[in-house]
């Protein structure tokens, strides 16, 4: 076998693979998607009213109206300007 291959960390690799999938199983449940969409939706909506109200336009702005991080109000503010919505 090529000496640049670990068969053991190969395995580790897998079973953790394997953990994370059943993980990500176990959260995607329908019922946890649909409340994360509508938490999704209403926050979607409150920045689209703080930025139409030019009270905050800033994702720094927006992250601390609405208790997000930076890069949370960041993506929110990225996709709804790719979905045309601000």
């Amino acid at each position: 076998m090529d000496e640049g291959v670990d068969p053991t960390q190969m395995c580790q690799s897998l079973v953790d693979k394997v953990s994370q999938s059943k993980q990500l199983l176990a959260v995607s449940h329908p019922e946890v998607l649909g409340l994360f969409e509508s938490w999704l939706e209403e926050l979607e909506e409150e920045v689209i009213s703080l930025h139409h109200a030019q009270d905050a336009r800033d994702p720094r702005q927006i992250a601390a109206r609405l208790g997000l991080s930076t890069k949370g109000a960041t993506f929110l503010l990225s996709k709804l300007k790719r979905e045309a919505r601000l």
